[in-house]
């Protein structure tokens, strides 16, 4: 596709020594007979092919999630992403950014291609094909039926046609996206003998049928490090479809102040052992202390809650400043100071505040002797709840570093850091 339907094409993987099939295979394809013999070029060293019809192929990768800044201002009409799931969700949106053409009647298209994510790192997959992938989709889609979209204020919206629309005052042409799943059965060159497949057949759950059968729903294992179960994660997000809001009063607010750019500013909101849906805003609109104090009493009004913790890392300082001349039992929350906390079994010591943060997370949706959370069905905090790792020395359990998480999944984990400070308290009497 990338040679024959398209002028100016890009094709990546997250790591370049990965491309080296796709370099080989390309070669069998644009000049079978040999360089001698061809009149398809290819540039080694900037890893091109420029072929005789006019087009031009490349190969890229995407190492470090600051590599994407490389193909700013780069038009491509098709960029092709191999194994998406190893790419973090920004980076494909901000390549996307110029997915364009000058020619009027060349198509342009961005086509993801790989299995299932291994991790939770991977699980905006899921969450941008929701309409596909998720059974529980209000409005869900069938294999290869397009769908359109636009992002309005801020949020990726599902729009009902492809048709341009007006909203206050600006004109938007929803952008069409679609989904086509594939099993091993769907290649006959690798399913004709069987061979193959008895390789995937005799992988290990979920690797077996992630590969074979393309399942999405397919259970990842644990990373043993991993702190909080996926699978704890998603009972508790099932009891929340299950149970309607409770009518006590609003125990705890957590809010975790955007640090700028492409960062959010998360509010968390929790009615004893039920949270409700996390609020977000952008770093660009969350730009200042005093900004978000006015969205939190735009959220929350007079409601006076148990307590209302503030992460005062960064701009922090200043919401807290600001928040706590408005309401009662205002709580800096400081991740790096020191903690005395244990867990359940008493054995492991946190070496500070951001891992006994964690920690009572992991106890209270702990399925044996937990509190029986309620969490929001979302994907995003699932992700964010389940991305961290952690290491015990003498000093106790170590939380990796949040810029660590980042790195890893593409985005600060704030939805689900707000959810675990929504949690904490050091007053016993305030816990669930």
């Amino acid at each position: 596709m990338a040679g024959e339907a398209h002028c100016q094409a890009i094709i990546f993987r997250r790591v370049f020594p990965n491309l080296r099939f796709l370099i080989e295979r390309s070669r069998q394809i644009y000049n079978p007979l040999g360089t001698a013999y061809g009149k398809d070029s290819y540039n080694e060293s900037l890893h091109v092919w420029r072929l005789n019809n006019g087009n031009m192929v490349e190969f890229a990768s995407m190492q470090y999630e600051q590599d994407k800044s490389n193909f700013q201002g780069r038009p491509h009409d098709f960029i092709g992403i191999d194994e998406a799931p190893e790419f973090t969700e920004s980076q494909i949106l901000f390549v996307s950014a110029w997915n364009r053409s000058t020619d009027g009647g060349q198509r342009v298209r961005v086509i993801l291609t790989g299995n299932p994510p291994v991790d939770e790192s991977g699980a905006w997959i899921v969450r941008r094909y929701a309409a596909w992938l998720d059974k529980k989709h209000a409005h869900p889609a069938k294999a290869g039926e397009l769908r359109w979209y636009a992002t309005i204020d801020g949020k990726e919206t599902e729009m009902p046609s492809g048709e341009t629309f007006t909203h206050k005052g600006e004109s938007f042409l929803p952008r069409s996206r679609t989904f086509i799943p594939a099993k091993l059965s769907d290649n006959p060159f690798l399913s004709a003998d069987g061979r193959y497949r008895s390789v995937l057949q005799s992988l290990p759950e979920p690797l077996r049928s992630q590969l074979l059968d393309g399942d999405f729903d397919a259970s990842n294992m644990p990373d043993p490090f991993q702190i909080i179960p996926t699978d704890w994660v998603r009972l508790a997000q099932k009891r929340w479809t299950e149970m309607a809001r409770p009518t006590t009063p609003l125990t705890a607010v957590a809010i975790d102040p955007s640090r700028g750019g492409a960062d959010k500013t998360a509010l968390a909101q929790r009615y004893d052992n039920w949270f409700d849906d996390v609020l977000s805003w952008p770093g660009v609109i969350a730009v200042d202390g005093g900004t978000v104090a006015e969205l939190t009493r735009q959220t929350i009004g007079e409601i006076e809650p148990a307590y209302m913790n503030i992460d005062v890392n960064g701009i922090g300082s200043s919401v807290y400043d600001h928040l706590k001349v408005m309401y009662k039992n205002v709580v800096p929350f400081n991740g790096a100071e020191g903690s005395e906390y244990r867990d359940k079994s008493g054995k492991l010591k946190m070496r500070n505040r951001r891992a006994e943060m964690y920690w009572r997370m992991r106890d209270a949706l702990d399925p044996n002797g937990g509190d029986e959370l309620s969490l929001p069905p979302d994907t995003e905090l699932l992700a964010d709840l389940c991305s961290a790792r952690y290491e015990v020395s003498s000093a106790g359990v170590k939380v990796e570093e949040k810029d660590k998480i980042k790195e890893r999944i593409g985005r600060s984990p704030d939805v689900g850091e707000a959810v675990m400070m929504c949690l904490y308290s050091t007053n016993t009497w305030l816990m669930i």
